[in-house]
């Protein structure tokens, strides 16, 4: 069979916003020249778009024209690698699912435990948040839920206080396990966060459990998020303006 033939065939059988690189196609590396001739027809016919150098997907077409992959498919390679996780998506992204912005961004950040510098890849600006605590499947929700806190001040189209009732009805929901594992997490993080969060899981939690946040702190610093005190009734306590 042509390399054409093979290329074609198995583009058919990816879903649309599937991103795939030249090691997606079994091909000898003999015959890599005649892969990337296939593709860049394909990409001159219009029938897949080129992400960024060796990058490809298959766009799904709406009424309003060709739609770009999911933020995952984009940097997919940059969040796991050979199943283990090495980084995931926070920041705009990551707010709007958790349902504290509506809007979207071409920068895409991800959170990792190594400092890394900032890529361009196609449309995207792809930046890189250090994450202290080990990354493992279990833990990423927890650790965009801090994210959030921490650039509270940071979220489109919202204020430091709607932001923080959405948290709290948020954090409220978690299994009383997942508050402690919060709160372990959130020792990593730099001081405002660590006050603003132990000041939600001791508003909404019957258990004594933020004792070690709250000696974490500093006894005279300040944190000004411009909260509510309808929305954080303990705010005084943490010492949050």
């Amino acid at each position: 069979m042509k390399v054409s033939d093979i290329v074609i065939n198995k583009i058919n059988r990816f879903k649309t916003g599937y991103v795939f690189t030249y090691s997606d196609f079994d091909i000898p590396v003999k015959n890599l020249s005649a892969l990337k001739m296939s593709l860049n027809r394909l990409v001159s016919a219009g029938k897949i778009v080129r992400l960024s150098k060796g990058q490809f997907y298959k766009p799904e077409i709406s009424q309003f024209g060709s739609l770009r992959p999911a933020e995952y498919q984009v940097v997919k390679d940059l969040l796991e690698d050979e199943k283990k996780i090495i980084g995931y998506l926070t920041g705009i992204s990551a707010f709007n699912k958790l349902g504290l912005t509506t809007q979207i961004s071409n920068t895409i950040q991800i959170g990792t435990n190594i400092d890394r510098k900032p890529k361009k890849r196609g449309k995207y600006n792809i930046r890189f948040i250090r994450q202290k605590n080990t990354i493992t499947r279990d833990n990423i929700n927890m650790l965009q839920i801090l994210d959030a806190i921490r650039f509270i001040k940071r979220i489109p189209d919202s204020d430091a206080s709607k932001s923080c009732q959405r948290l709290i009805s948020i954090i409220e929901m978690l299994p009383e396990k997942n508050l402690d594992l919060l709160i372990k997490y959130a020792l990593k993080y730099n001081p405002g966060t660590r006050a603003l969060t132990g000041a939600i899981v001791d508003q909404i939690s019957t258990k004594n459990n933020t004792k070690q946040l709250l000696e974490s702190l500093n006894t005279v610093s300040e944190y000004n998020f411009k909260i509510s005190e309808a929305v954080l009734n303990n705010k005084l306590k943490w010492r949050i303006l």
